[in-house]
């Protein structure tokens, strides 16, 4: 059996996310994808959406889909989980011939600083999602995706375009919501914020 491997925040889950499952379901000889979202990104001081929100967003997202399984491996542990502790638990559990590890370019500059690295890259074959054209040489294999997307954008837009039909308005609404606690903290509750 082969599987993938595809964590992150998922801080909110998007289309570009999507697209990375689809593609990778396409793409590679794999029996599984595991969705497996972080209680905490260890690179991240916090989160936006909580741990539970953002995996019932996600097991809403991929419901319908059989070769997909949202995993709550790293939230159960409520810690920051570092990916090689990931993979060793698929490993004991599901005991797979390889393991894809599906990861944005984006990360590709901090890769080397990920706990246990040297030992990751005997345990795994990355696969590195690219947005558009990559300028610089890769030294794992790519899969271009022309969907210019990050969590990080999405929160500042919240374009409901940008997520996927099935769970936008939860989403929407947890962001907006959470905007509006900010501002009120914040003391900026009269006019938009930012005008």
């Amino acid at each position: 059996m082969e599987v993938a491997i595809f964590g992150g925040s998922f801080d909110p889950p998007h289309k570009g996310h999507l697209a990375i499952v689809t593609k990778a379901l396409e793409t590679l000889p794999i029996h599984l994808l595991f969705v497996v979202p972080t209680y905490r990104n260890p690179f991240k001081e916090r989160f936006f959406a909580p741990p539970h929100l953002r995996l019932a967003w996600l097991k809403k997202l991929f419901a319908n889909q059989p070769k997909v399984r949202v995993l709550d491996f790293e939230i159960r542990r409520q810690r920051p989980v570092y990916t090689i502790e990931t993979v060793a638990y698929i490993k004991r559990r599901w005991a797979p011939k390889r393991i894809y590890l599906l990861i944005g370019s984006d990360n590709l500059a901090s890769l080397p600083k990920w706990k246990a690295f040297p030992r990751l890259r005997k345990e795994v074959t990355f696969i590195v999602f690219t947005r558009g054209r990559q300028r610089r040489r890769v030294p794992y294999r790519t899969i271009p995706l022309h969907i210019p997307i990050s969590s990080t954008q999405l929160r500042s837009q919240m374009e409901r375009r940008l997520l996927p039909p099935r769970i936008a308005r939860s989403i929407l609404n947890f962001y907006r919501q959470a905007a509006r606690a900010r501002r009120l903290r914040s003391g900026t509750s009269g006019g938009r914020a930012g005008s």
